[in-house]
């Protein structure tokens, strides 16, 4: 069953999420992943996207924020695990690659990091 998407918005929970330290680089962007600590979003996953000024300029930003946006609606809800806080970080590579492989890389991303559902999937 699908579970709830919501944003990452302030800058302090974007600091918490880098502190816990638990990321996985892959060619098409970064992913941090912090459990929620607030016992009243244990039913949603909450996700923020950033890109750095090294990549490129407010358009390619844009773009690439888009194009994470876009993977993250198709494979958060349906293979991350409910409680979590997840950062996505836009790379260089993100703009060019594709599309499929783009949305590979977040749930190869989720496993590596311990937040996917596929471990209670495989149950009736």
């Amino acid at each position: 069953m699908p579970i709830g998407v919501e944003r990452l918005k302030k800058r302090s929970e974007f600091l918490r999420v880098a502190s816990v330290r638990r990321k996985w680089a892959a060619p098409g962007m970064v992913l941090q992943a912090a459990r929620d600590p607030s016992p009243l979003k244990a039913d949603v996953a909450r996700v923020g996207f950033t890109v750095t000024k090294k990549v490129g300029n407010a358009v390619v930003r844009n773009r690439i924020k888009r194009r994470l946006r876009a993977a993250a609606r198709e494979i958060i809800p349906d293979h991350a695990e409910a409680g979590w806080d997840f950062v996505l970080i836009g790379r260089a590579k993100t703009k060019d690659r594709l599309f499929d492989e783009l949305k590979s890389d977040l749930r190869t991303a989720l496993g590596k990091v311990g937040a996917t559902t596929s471990h209670r999937r495989s149950r009736p």
